[in-house]
């Protein structure tokens, strides 16, 4: 399986996500880069989650069938496929909005050698099922986020 390279010019792996991108702020998607993805890829699936949420892996986000020759998803704006759902049902992106604590948010591409046969809505889960055996390349970028409470004097 071959690295994908996921980049993000907003924020440095395994560093904090600007505010802008969370429910702190204006709750839009950073802009991502790909690159170097497979040769033979047909489609690309997206997928943000927070493995470190309450009640289990949260999803924010869950795209797929986005056309293999993307390499920018611009910030604020839902790249070209189709809609997965995400923990809450949003079929958009949600941004990281943690209870409390600092919240790992991954975020992770596919490159499959296939177009998924799923409907818009379909849950990560349907999604990633999908995928079994037939992902060519995964790249993942990870952002930090601490809700930003503020403090009463």
């Amino acid at each position: 399986m071959q690295d994908i390279k996921i980049t993000s010019s907003a924020f440095e792996n395994n560093s904090k996500i600007p505010a802008r991108y969370t429910c702190d702020g204006d709750d839009i998607n950073p802009p991502i880069e790909i690159g170097e993805v497979p040769v033979g890829t047909r489609s690309l699936t997206f997928i943000v989650e927070d493995p470190d949420a309450p009640v289990g892996v949260w999803d924010h986000w869950v795209r797929f069938n986005i056309p293999p020759e993307t390499n920018i998803i611009e910030e604020g704006k839902e790249p070209l496929g189709v809609s997965g759902k995400g923990t809450s049902g949003n079929l958009s992106y949600q941004g990281p909005c943690p209870p409390s604590g600092t919240h790992h948010y991954v975020f992770t591409v596919y490159a499959l050698d296939i177009a998924l046969s799923l409907p818009s809505g379909a849950s990560k889960k349907e999604v990633e099922l999908a995928t079994v055996g037939h992902i060519l390349g995964v790249g993942k970028l990870v952002g930090l986020y601490k809700i930003n409470i503020p403090i009463y004097k």
